[in-house]
C-alpha cells in the first residue's frame, strides 16, 4: 500500500488533535477442534489454543503503535461461538468456559475476549439453551468475557422463544451484577443478522466461515468527522456528504495498513477494517455533535434520523472507495453511555428511546449502552428486543440491544461506568405491558424480501 507523505502528516494532525484512534485490534481464533466429552478437557484445550496464537498479540500490536504513532486503544480476541464449540461436552452449566476464556484473556494480557456466544435464530440445541443459561453466572464471575446472541435473520425470521429468554437472562445478569450498576449487562447483547466478522465488542465472534486465525481491525473517528464537518463555510448537505466521504476514506487507509501489518507479523490472515464511528466519553469525540454540525439544534430533535442516515452512507462510501476489506459493521455507533453528545440530549429532553429506536433503522448497530429503571420487567426487555430485531429483520441489516436495567435505579439517575463504556442516565420506557405478547412465543416468519434464490 502507497501512502503519501501528505496523509502521514494529515493522520498525526488527527491524532493528536482529533481523537483518532485504532480503537481495536481484534484476533479471530477458531476453536472447532477444541471439542471433547469431558469440559475439564475441553477447557485445557480451549486454553491452549488461545494462547498459542493470542500469546503475542499485544506486544505485537504495541510495537506497530510505537512505529505508526496511531494508538490502538483496545486488543481483543474473539473465539468460535461456545454454544457451538462446547455442545459435544458432557456439562449443562458453560460458566467453566467462560472462566477459561477469562483467564486466557488476563494472561495473554488483551481487553476483552468475545465468543461466549450462540446463534438460535431458528431454534435452540440443548447446547444453546445450556450457554444462554449460564450466561448470568458467567458475565458476574468474569472481568474481560462478552457474550452474544443472535436472535434473528432476514432469512430466518425472529425467534420468539429466545427473546423472551433473553429478557429474563438480562434481568438475571443485571441482579448478579448489581454491586457494579448492573454492568454485566454491558457485556452482553442480542443481535438480529450478527456479523461473522465484526472486531467490536460485545458483540465479537470467530464465525464458522472463517479462516482459523485471523486479524480484524476497528477503527473510529467521529471527532475527525466532526472537525471536518465543522469546518465546512455554510454547506450544503451534499457537501457535508462529500466531506465526510473523504474523511472516511483517510482513515480506512490508515486502518488498513496497522491491520495488515498486523496479521503479517502474527501469521494470521487479514481478515476486514471495520470503520464505525464508534465514540468515547471525550469532548467533541461524539457521534450526536456531528448530527448538531449538520445544523440539529440538539439530537433527537425531528432530522436527526436523516442527517443520521446520510452519516452513516457517507461513512461507508468512503471506507469502500479506500478499500476491498471494509466489512464487520462499518458505520456509525449510537451508544448513549460512550457519546457525552447522547447522554447530554437525553438530559436536555430531546433524546427518547422511541427516537433511537427510529434512528437504529439507518445506522449500523441498534440500542445500545443504554439504562433503564431497575424495574423495568422482563417483558418489557424482551418487548424492546422484538421490536429491535423486527427492524433488523425487515431492513436486512444488522440491529442490536444492549440494556442496562440497573438494580435500584429510577428515571433520570447517573450511572458510572468509567473507562470507554462512560456514564448513562437512567431513560424512561412505556408503562403499558407487553408480556401477554411475549409470552404468546414462536417464530416471527421470515418477511416476503427474505425470498431471494
Amino acid at each position: 500500500m502507497l501512502i503519501h507523505p501528505e496523509e502521514i502528516l494529515e493522520t498525526i494532525k488527527m491524532v493528536s488533535n482529533e481523537n483518532l484512534d485504532i480503537r481495536t485490534v481484534t484476533m479471530g481464533i477458531s476453536l472447532r477442534g477444541c471439542s471433547h466429552p469431558d469440559i475439564d478437557t475441553f477447557n485445557e484445550n480451549v486454553y491452549n489454543r488461545i494462547m498459542h496464537y493470542a500469546n503475542d498479540l499485544v506486544k505485537t500490536t504495541n510495537d506497530i503503535q510505537n512505529l505508526y504513532g496511531i494508538p490502538i486503544i483496545n486488543k481483543r480476541i474473539s473465539v468460535t461461538p461456545i454454544a457451538i464449540v462446547a455442545e459435544s461436552c458432557d456439562a449443562t452449566d458453560y460458566s467453566s468456559v467462560a472462566q477459561t476464556l477469562d483467564r486466557a484473556a488476563e494472561d495473554a494480557g488483551v481487553d476483552f475476549i468475545g465468543g461466549f456466544s450462540a446463534l438460535v435464530q431458528k431454534g435452540m440445541t440443548p447446547g444453546d439453551l445450556s450457554l444462554i443459561n449460564s450466561i448470568p453466572d458467567a458475565l458476574a464471575t468474569t472481568n474481560k468475557v462478552c457474550s452474544s446472541v443472535n436472535v434473528a435473520t432476514t432469512k430466518a425470521g425472529i425467534n420468539m422463544d429466545a427473546v423472551a429468554l433473553m429478557g429474563k437472562v438480562i434481568k438475571e445478569t443485571a441482579e448478579l451484577t448489581k454491586d457494579n450498576a448492573g454492568i454485566g449487562c454491558a457485556k452482553l447483547v442480542v443481535f438480529a443478522n450478527a456479523p461473522e466478522d465484526n472486531p467490536f465488542m460485545a458483540g465479537a465472534f470467530h464465525g464458522v466461515g472463517e479462516p482459523d486465525c485471523v486479524i480484524n481491525v476497528g477503527v473510529s473517528g467521529p471527532g475527525v468527522v466532526n472537525s471536518a464537518v465543522r469546518s465546512l463555510k455554510d454547506p450544503t448537505l451534499g457537501d457535508i456528504s462529500e466531506c465526510i466521504k473523504k474523511t472516511a476514506f483517510k482513515i480506512t487507509r490508515m486502518g488498513e495498513m496497522v491491520g495488515r501489518e498486523a496479521a503479517r507479523r502474527l501469521n494470521a490472515q487479514f481478515g476486514v477494517l471495520d470503520l464505525s464511528l464508534a465514540p468515547t466519553p471525550a469532548i467533541g469525540d461524539s457521534v450526536a455533535a456531528i448530527l448538531e454540525a449538520m445544523g440539529l439544534e440538539s439530537c433527537g430533535t425531528h432530522g436527526t434520523t436523516a442527517a443520521l442516515a446520510l452519516l452513516n452512507d457517507a461513512v461507508k462510501k468512503g471506507g469502500a472507495m479506500a478499500s476491498s476489506s471494509v466489512g464487520g459493521l462499518s458505520g456509525a455507533f449510537i451508544p448513549v453511555s460512550e457519546d457525552e453528545g447522547m447522554i447530554r440530549a437525553v438530559q436536555r429532553g430531546s433524546l427518547s428511546l422511541d427516537k433511537l429506536e427510529a434512528m437504529t433503522s439507518v445506522c449500523s448497530v441498534g440500542l445500545d449502552m443504554i439504562a433503564v429503571p431497575g424495574d423495568t420487567s422482563s417483558s418489557t426487555i424482551s418487548a424492546i428486543i422484538a421490536d429491535e430485531m423486527a427492524i433488523g429483520m425487515i431492513n436486512k441489516k444488522t440491529t442490536a440491544v444492549r440494556v442496562i436495567p440497573a438494580p435500584g435505579t429510577k428515571v433520570g439517575d447517573m450511572i458510572e461506568f468509567g473507562g470507554l463504556l462512560g456514564s448513562a442516565p437512567v431513560m424512561p420506557v412505556h408503562n403499558f405491558s407487553s408480556e401477554q405478547f411475549i409470552s404468546r412465543g414462536g417464530r416471527i416468519p421470515a418477511p416476503i424480501q427474505s425470498l431471494t434464490n
